[in-house]
């Protein structure tokens, strides 16, 4: 352990970088990795789009959607299946993976194809999952929970950087309203920059999720993506996480909240002009 060590404040996957005073990035890909050929088929479609706007991107995905609302629902291909669709992917197309690890134990299997593990909300207090993360290496992103506030995250990520890791990046995905309900708390990201030290992402679709709102799974309102998306921006963040898929109302999970891949550039576009807006004032980036 090494209490001393403090996150790094840029935060770089392969050639996309994280810092709060750096030019946006984003974290973008569908849910639930699906097939080799519909992970492919988006990844290469995020990366013109990164290459025609100038903007870094990491592909995201997740190999098992372990807290499904309801058991009868898909959950993923699995880990195994997914690790070669991953390097594919980073090694063919050249964008950096994300993916999300639920256990200690899958955290060294996948920092062989990813570049950044992510923990889920549900699971960011859990000590022996940081640490297994932190240990790879990789870049840990970690979601604050629906049931934290926004000063709580620099606990976990003392978690992490106690391991020896600095790379943590730290994302807002809205907070518990009632029932079924989240909310996003602006405050929340210079909060949370000011008490971790490290990256803050802004997770936009995941904050209209409406949390098992269809009974057996969970709602959502796509529609206010680009509301909450161009809120945090002007705010000012390292980055945006944005579910995108070719057909959101297809999609085996969360597709209420994925924004289509034919709007994706146009909201890119938009959040660009609003970053560059927000970091060329005085003191800007340092939310």
């Amino acid at each position: 352990m090494n209490k001393s060590i403090a996150p790094a404040p840029v935060v770089a996957a392969g050639n996309v970088k994280f810092g709060n005073a750096l030019p946006l990035s984003v974290i973008a890909g569908p849910c639930q990795l699906e097939s080799r050929a519909h992970a492919l088929e988006v990844a290469a479609a995020l990366k013109e789009i990164g290459k025609r706007l100038g903007i870094g991107i990491v592909y995201k995905t997740s190999f098992d959607k372990a807290n499904r609302t309801s058991a009868a629902s898909a959950r993923g291909i699995g880990l195994e299946g997914a690790l070669p669709i991953f390097a594919e992917i980073r090694d063919s197309i050249g964008l950096p993976v994300l993916t999300d690890v639920h256990e200690a134990g899958q955290c060294a299997r996948a920092a062989e194809a990813v570049d950044i593990l992510q923990i889920p909300a549900f699971l960011c207090r859990q000590t022996d999952l940081l640490l297994a993360a932190a240990a790879t290496g990789r870049i840990v992103n970690v979601k604050k929970g629906q049931f934290l506030a926004p000063w709580d995250m620099g606990n976990v990520v003392a978690k992490i950087t106690s391991a020896g890791n600095p790379k943590v990046l730290v994302t807002e995905r809205g907070v518990s309203f009632g029932y079924n309900t989240l909310v996003s708390d602006m405050r929340a990201l210079p909060i949370m920059a000011r008490t971790t030290g490290a990256p803050v992402i802004f997770d936009a679709t995941h904050s209209v999720q409406q949390p098992g709102g269809k009974g057996t799974s969970s709602g959502g309102e796509r529609e206010f993506v680009p509301v909450l998306a161009r809120a945090a921006v002007a705010v000012g963040v390292a980055g945006v996480f944005i579910e995108t898929h070719p057909d959101p109302d297809h999609a085996p999970s969360d597709g209420p909240n994925m924004v289509p891949l034919r709007d994706f550039e146009s909201l890119l576009r938009t959040l660009m002009e609003f970053d560059a807006l927000a970091k060329r004032r005085p003191g800007a980036g340092t939310i």
